[in-house]
């Protein structure tokens, strides 16, 4: 358990001493924020669907949360090739609480990310319906950060280059965001994108945090933390296996 901590402890060290990768993670996401919150807040204002920013903000908190937590798994690329990751497989402590600690810095990095995007859309402008809805919406920030930290760790021990994790990373994240709810209702969608929606796991954590944050929910609170957390189990278990195979 001290190899969880201390990986855990590592791998918050590294990011709070990289104050460029705090800002670049934020700066994508608030760039969203603003251009589409205000150049698209009065179409749908115009259609009775009131703040575009309401909507628009809890879906924006979420991906800022995956992206943090995927790229994550990129610190393993670099201690691959600074032989920090080879000194710490021949160490006598199991691959899985390796894979577990390094797992759950990922996710606090994302976890940290989110909050702090939450109190950029609040300066902005988004209000959420309550001191209470906030702690609610915590619980999918952690949930999507635990469940794409490990996705990240999954790329990481499978891809040996950095420009093969960013080039895949960016394959499969932005799809999964831009069909995730984030940017537009999933109502009334195309029978081809409807079944994509619901496949996608980020769907679920961005209906999560609009309907703690704003009570506007396509699916239910039960069916998303359920899904979630279903899905967060699979991508742990299967980065514990392809860890357990890596080789350095």
């Amino acid at each position: 358990m001290n190899a969880i901590y201390i990986l855990w402890l590592r791998e918050l060290k590294r990011y709070l001493r990289s104050r460029i990768q705090i800002f670049v993670s934020l700066a994508q996401p608030a760039f969203f924020l603003l251009a589409f919150g205000f150049g698209f807040g009065p179409i749908f204002e115009e259609n009775g669907r009131g703040s575009y920013l309401q909507f628009m903000a809890p879906g924006i908190i979420g991906v800022t949360v995956v992206i943090t937590a995927v790229l994550s798994g990129i610190a393993m690329l670099w201690d691959r090739q600074f032989g920090f990751l080879k000194e710490t497989l021949v160490a006598p402590v199991p691959r899985l609480f390796v894979m577990i600690g390094r797992t759950l810095g990922g996710a606090t990095v994302g976890m940290i990310q989110g909050v702090l995007m939450l109190l950029v859309c609040t300066i902005i402008g988004f209000r959420p319906q309550s001191v209470i809805a906030v702690l609610w919406a915590f619980t999918f920030i952690a949930t999507i950060s635990i469940c794409f930290a490990a996705f990240g760790m999954m790329l990481g021990s499978m891809i040996k280059d950095m420009q093969g994790f960013h080039l895949i990373s960016n394959l499969i994240v932005m799809p999964m965001f831009f069909l995730s709810g984030a940017l537009y209702p999933l109502s009334h969608l195309p029978q081809i994108f409807t079944a994509i929606t619901r496949i996608n796991p980020l769907s679920y954590g961005v209906d999560g945090l609009r309907g703690s944050l704003i009570g506007q929910w396509h699916f239910s609170y039960l069916l998303d933390i359920s899904l979630l957390g279903c899905t967060a189990s699979i991508f742990l278990m299967a980065g514990a296996y392809l860890f357990s195979r890596i080789e350095v």
